[in-house]
């Protein structure tokens, strides 16, 4: 089946602010969803590239390389900032970055404890902080980190649909 590309989604950041403790429970769980669609991938096939598109593997080093930018605007909001840091939209570390030389569990690990970081730091944030509120500077709208937190697990999970589908193969 056929997905929206990342770049097309729009979204409206209303969630509650009781809802946060669940979108931080999906990132926490995003490594295991990850480890578990992997696991019994051939080398081969984590290593094909489909379509011109990336590979399993080079997916799983994006969502890796993408933690960067998370902790980024983590650190953004928490000084202040008007404005989060952009991304690179061009995924050029994800292209130049060779993920599929990488044994996967590398991969793995390497997200896993990016991820973890970042769950710490949401964890320990006081009820008040997850309405601090600062401009997407792609979306040009404002967002607070509760709406961040929840931009991730969506991408997180675009990224995990695609996976499964690469795994399952044509139906």
């Amino acid at each position: 089946m056929s997905t929206l590309l990342w770049i097309n989604r729009t979204f409206e950041f209303s969630l509650p602010a009781e809802m946060f403790p669940m979108v931080v429970e999906r990132l926490r769980g995003t490594p295991a969803r990850l480890e578990e669609i992997v696991r019994s991938a051939s080398p081969e096939i984590l290593t094909q590239r489909h379509d011109n598109h990336w590979s399993i593997a080079e997916t799983v080093g994006h969502l890796g390389d993408v933690e960067i930018l998370w902790d980024l605007r983590m650190d953004d909001f928490l000084a202040g900032k008007k404005e989060l840091f952009a991304a690179d939209m061009s995924n050029r570390h994800t292209k130049e970055a060779d993920h599929n030389s990488a044994p996967i569990e590398e991969l793995l690990g390497r997200f896993r404890n990016a991820r973890m970081a970042l769950v710490a730091r949401l964890d320990a944030l006081e009820e008040h902080q997850i309405e601090i509120t600062a401009l997407h500077p792609r979306l040009k709208k404002p967002m607070r980190i509760i709406d961040s937190s929840f931009f991730a697990a969506e991408h997180d999970d675009h990224h995990l649909a695609a996976l499964t589908g690469l795994i399952r193969g044509p139906a």
